[in-house]
């Protein structure tokens, strides 16, 4: 048993690392400039450049000692129509002004062009590229940059075909990659020595996203656990009436409202139940979360649009178990159709269902989207779609990473309560 808990704890943490990588693909590599993004066309270098300083993502992707920074405009030779350029039959000079001052740091330019470039106003000198890639870097002392006030590039006869600046960073290991896994669990000198998913500020409100999970996953439990327990209690007794009456009108009954119920789409039953029984009949409150009477509709609606999936799905599972021999036995010895069913056929299905409402559970935590949105429960549900209309991909990648989490623990916890339950399941 302890070897098999072992290897699928291993297995595990391997999809969680994997789940990790790409997290940071889609919302580091993929993502593009977030500071620029946030504080859009307008805004100034320094505000550009401080923005990303406080948030990680001037830094390099995995390592590396150099970041870059704003102190100048970058250049593009197709893009670039401003940029003051004075040419002559030998060479051509591109002027920069800083943008701030930049201190405490060293100052690299990458320059790519196939030509002969130098700084006018630091260093006469012409630098060619090295390489097959033509790039040419020139690197400046901090006590340089200090004092520079602008940039001068003079180029022999071919001008560069871009431009860039960075600054060094303070440790070889200091990237966007590390602090995304500090964000997941990092260690401190002072008890409790260790933090997990700590995930910082939302980019609109520069409101604490840990203090905002909180708050959402409870009116997220109090919405999704009813309808967990719901769809899984009545689920099983619709589908245990079903297959007592296999063939029957009662089994094709159900059989076909189960279709229908799968059939009609959830955002159709949302609002016709939010309209009907909401507004025209003023049964529920229409919109809020200011008591548990606010949630008894969109539970009822939750339970009705995931039923017939359920019910489906568990009679199956029992008319499969119908011909098992331990069913007979039960018969031959004079068992009760209650006891069979209840006992016996209850307790050899219970793989399936244990699978079918391992798969709901990170839910309870995580809410419903469309059942929040449509209603205004603050749950994580809401705040996610929220998160993703502000383009807020801080609290979007927190929202996604703790879903991601709670599957794969679930999923594991899971897999153990199914070797107690079944012992020929565990792996060998």
């Amino acid at each position: 048993m302890l070897q098999f808990i072992l290897k699928r704890t291993i297995y595990s943490f391997l999809i969680i690392v994997g789940v990790m990588l790409l997290t940071f693909v889609l919302f580091k590599v993929s993502a593009g400039d977030v500071a620029a993004a946030v504080l859009g066309k307008n805004s100034r270098a320094e505000e550009v450049e401080a923005l990303r300083l406080k948030l990680g993502t001037d830094k390099p992707l995995l390592f590396g000692n150099w970041q870059r920074t704003e102190a100048f405009d970058k250049y593009q030779k197709k893009i670039n129509k401003d940029v003051s350029v004075s040419l002559t039959f030998e060479s051509a000079k591109l002027t920069f002004p800083a943008n701030f001052t930049l201190t405490g740091s060293d100052l690299k330019i990458v320059i790519e062009g196939d030509g002969e470039y130098s700084l006018g106003n630091v260093a006469k000198e012409y630098y060619q590229a090295t390489n097959s890639q033509s790039v040419t870097q020139i690197i400046l002392d901090k006590k340089e940059v200090e004092k520079l006030k602008k940039v001068e590039i003079k180029a022999k006869k071919i001008l560069p075909n871009s431009i860039n600046y960075f600054r060094q960073t303070r440790d070889y290991f200091d990237s966007q990659f590390a602090d995304s896994i500090k964000e997941v669990v990092s260690f401190k000198n002072k008890f409790p020595y260790v933090s997990f998913f700590y995930f910082g500020e939302t980019l609109t409100t520069r409101e604490s996203i840990k203090g905002i999970i909180k708050q959402g996953i409870l009116p997220s439990m109090c919405l999704m656990i009813p309808i967990f327990a719901g769809e899984i209690i009545l689920g099983i007794l619709f589908a245990l009436v079903a297959t007592a009456y296999k063939g029957r009108i009662v089994d094709k009954t159900i059989l076909l409202l189960s279709v229908a119920s799968m059939s009609i789409s959830y955002i159709v039953v949302i609002i016709a139940g939010q309209w009907y029984l909401a507004f025209y009949c003023n049964f529920f409150p229409v919109w809020g979360f200011y008591s548990l009477s606010y949630l008894i509709l969109p539970i009822i609606i939750g339970i009705v649009s995931g039923l017939g999936a359920n019910v489906r799905f568990y009679r199956t599972v029992f008319v499969n178990e119908l011909n098992a021999e331990y069913l007979r036995t039960a018969k031959a010895k004079g068992c009760g159709e209650f006891t069979i069913y209840t006992h016996h056929l209850l307790r050899n299905a219970a793989i399936p269902i244990l699978t079918r409402a391992s798969a709901s559970l990170p839910f309870l935590f995580t809410g419903s989207l469309l059942l929040e949105s449509y209603f205004g429960i603050p749950g994580l549900g809401y705040i996610g779609l929220r998160a993703l209309n502000d383009s807020d991909l801080n609290l979007l990648k927190a929202i996604v990473l703790l879903s991601a989490f709670l599957y794969v623990i679930i999923n594991l916890i899971t897999d153990i309560v199914y070797a107690y339950v079944d012992p020929r399941i565990r792996l060998k």
